[in-house]
């Protein structure tokens, strides 16, 4: 038995408070919509996300505070704004690559509509046998459940015994402080364009003899002015931020120049295939790279360029042996999953003892999951007109995304959300599609749009399963009903779905995808697989390359995932996450000096989280620290959106069309020296007397 299967929750197992209410119900599904928006530009924007259970969670309590809604029902609301972020994520990564393949001139309503809800509901689906195998029975710390455990209960409280927490020394307002500190550094970044959201560099190191002749050497640095990505560094912790930023290294400061060095820097707008409209596109991300200096913009272009090509397909094959082994590790609790939800099947689920471990019947989810191929087929059939093809794939994107929402929990356990883990299970899927259409003998331009559509299912899938069982977390520590919350999930996607495409329609005229304010990365990543492997053009050594990495890795007994992430991210967002990390570390040092190890077993930090009384100086430490980044988390996130709007709606305050760099890395490292300072100020105070 798993010691969270005695977890005490803060709100305990046998006291029954309002829950599923219709103010909380309505609050989850207006934020499904804000956060879907919210998400769906931070993805375009930096190619990851940032799971909305923070956000959600601040939001859900602003709204709800005035009909004084419960800590529970502030769950719930917040449950609906997972499910949303969550398929938005599904969608960005995905839908956009059919514009950049050409298969679609622009977003398609309905279409895209179809896909989210079928993605959708299928993920809720898988994630309830998920859960118990994923949650209950490992020792996954689930980093945002956690922080989200304690925003709530230091924000929301247990209702009557509010007024005594409030002397336990633990404040709140530094999750304001988080929230005001990003949301107005990320308006100075992107709305008034009076600071840049990114530094980029290259240098030239020498001129080489290679093959044919001299060439020249370069090296690359970049980094991010990210405040959320050093809240997410900070949650993580220093080990798995280290990971993400070997794999950052491995790609952009080794084997990237080597490329380079070996074959030159491409140029932006010099490919004769290019359309003049293309080419023009690319020669503006260049200057936007180089801050306007065009030939700095080039060269940094053309590094991008190698690493987009080529080297992010290391990780790509990482990702697809790193799933599969993640799979493999999982198979003990995932068959007991399944085992359960075979006994629901035959004789009716049996009654949970606790409120707290009561899911949906097991006999009705299995049974959707199995009606849910027939719509499936349909939209595959009318889209591609190949219904043989289409019946088969349609029951392999039901099975398949069990395994990819599998991963992905596991993944999101491990890592967080924000750090994106559903990007690379969805380009496993992707290359696995791929395989099994060219196995049908279907391939070209023609299979572009079918095998993007039927990933998008299964990443819809993964991405809700793995987003709210980071959400299903928190639900546990607090002390909600897991059967309330799934439905509030439900209701989240039905609310979502049919909004998503309208706004990823408006980000893309604000913004363009492809700009550099709209990068899509992941997109352009699907897209590339994509076209690669139906046209035959695959890089595939690079695939095997990742592969083979991926087994030294296991053999050596070392994380995978996280490797993989950092080499197909760009450089410049695993920098701030490893500097998150390096905070953290700092931290850790110093607990470790003052009160010795600061080491705890994973049911400490749950414990933690939703502590209120007497809470210990090395715990008030991390418990401030989890609300400040918190705090930054949400109000980046926040920002993002609001100016999203703002320029949809034609509103520009910009100053600079090339912001200056010096200052806004000047407020980014300030913002890091807050987050060392805060949670210790007292350990620092007691010095100096």
């Amino acid at each position: 038995m798993s010691y969270r299967e005695d977890f005490k929750s803060f709100i305990p197992a046998d006291k029954k408070i309002p829950e599923l209410t219709i103010k909380a119900v309505l609050v989850g599904a207006v934020l499904a919509i804000i956060l879907g928006a919210a998400n769906a530009y931070l993805g375009l924007y930096a190619g990851m996300t940032v799971s909305a259970v923070i956000p959600g969670a601040v939001m859900a309590f602003a709204f709800l505070k005035p009909f004084k809604g419960n800590i529970l029902e502030v769950n719930i609301g917040m449950m609906g704004a997972a499910a949303g972020e969550a398929l938005a994520a599904g969608i960005i990564f995905t839908i956009p690559a059919l514009v950049i393949l050409g298969t679609w001139t622009e977003i398609q309503y309905i279409e895209t509509t179809i896909i989210a809800f079928l993605g959708g509901v299928l993920g809720v689906l898988w994630m309830i046998p998920l859960r118990k195998a994923l949650i209950i029975k490992t020792d996954l710390p689930f980093p945002e459940g956690i922080a989200v455990a304690a925003v709530l209960t230091t924000t929301v409280g247990g209702g009557e015994k509010t007024k005594e927490e409030k002397g336990t020394g633990v404040s709140g307002i530094w999750l304001v402080v988080g929230v005001l500190t990003a949301g107005l550094f990320k308006f100075g970044q992107v709305a008034l364009k009076a600071v840049s959201g990114a530094a980029h560099g290259i240098i030239n190191i020498g001129k080489y003899n290679i093959g044919a002749g001299e060439r020249t050497g370069y090296l690359y640095g970049g980094v991010a002015a990210s405040p959320a990505l050093l809240g997410v560094g900070w949650i993580i912790g220093p080990r798995i931020a280290s990971f993400v930023f070997v794999g950052g290294l491995l790609g952009w400061v080794i084997l990237t120049p080597l490329i380079a060095l070996a074959t030159g820097l491409p140029m932006p707008g010099t490919d004769p295939a290019l359309t003049a409209q293309q080419a023009a596109d690319q020669l503006k991300d260049a200057l936007v790279l180089g801050n306007g200096n065009p030939e700095l913009g080039a060269q940094i272009w053309g590094f991008f360029e190698i690493w987009g090509s080529y080297i992010r397909y290391i990780g790509v094959g990482a990702m697809v042996v790193g799933g599969l082994y993640t799979i493999f590790k999982l198979r003990a609790n995932l068959a007991s999953g399944l085992r359960e939800a075979i006994i629901g099947i035959k004789g009716g689920q049996i009654t949970a003892k606790k409120r707290t471990a009561q899911d949906m019947n097991f006999k009705f989810v299995f049974l959707a999951i199995g009606a849910l191929t027939l719509p499936v087929f349909i939209v595959y059939g009318m889209i591609s007109d190949l219904w043989a093809i289409s019946a088969f794939m349609a029951v392999f994107a039901i099975l398949f995304a069990f395994v990819a929402s599998a991963i992905a929990g596991y993944m999101a356990g491990l890592l967080g959300s924000s750090n994106n883990p559903i990007s690379g299970v969805t380009v496993s899927v992707l290359l696995i599609t791929c395989l099994i259409l060219l196995g049908f003998g279907v391939s070209g331009t023609g299979a572009f749009g079918v095998a993007i559509l039927i990933a998008a299912v299964i990443c819809c899938a993964a991405a809700i399963s793995g987003d709210v069982l980071q959400s299903m977390s928190c639900g546990q520590m607090i002390g909600a009903t897991p059967r309330n919350q799934q439905i509030a999930e439900m209701i989240g996607v039905l609310a979502a779905a049919p909004v998503l495409a309208l706004v990823v329609q408006a980000l893309d005229k604000a913004y363009k995808i492809g700009s550099p304010d709209l990068a899509a990365p992941q997109a352009f990543l699907m897209a590339g697989i994509t076209k690669g492997i139906l046209t035959g053009e695959m890089v595939w050594p690079f695939v095997l390359a990742g592969a083979v990495l991926a087994f030294v890795f296991i053999l050596i007994d070392l994380p995978v995932l996280p490797v993989a992430i950092g080499i197909y991210l760009p450089f410049t967002l695993s920098v701030p996450i490893f500097s998150g990390g390096i905070v953290r570390h700092v931290t850790n040092k110093f607990i470790e000096k003052k009160y010795g190890s600061v080491d705890e077993e994973e049911v400490s930090d749950w414990e933690l989280a939703i502590k209120q009384t007497d809470v210990k100086p090395k715990e008030k430490i991390i418990r401030t620290g989890l609300l400040l980044t918190a705090g930054l988390i949400a109000g980046e996130a926040l920002m993002g959106v609001v100016v999203a709007f703002l320029i949809i709606g034609g509103i520009d305050f910009a100053i600079f069309n090339y912001p200056p760099i010096l200052p806004s890395m000047l407020i980014w490292l300030f913002i890091a020296g807050l987050l060392a300072y805060i949670p210790l100020r007292e350990i620092f105070a007691n010095k100096e007397k």
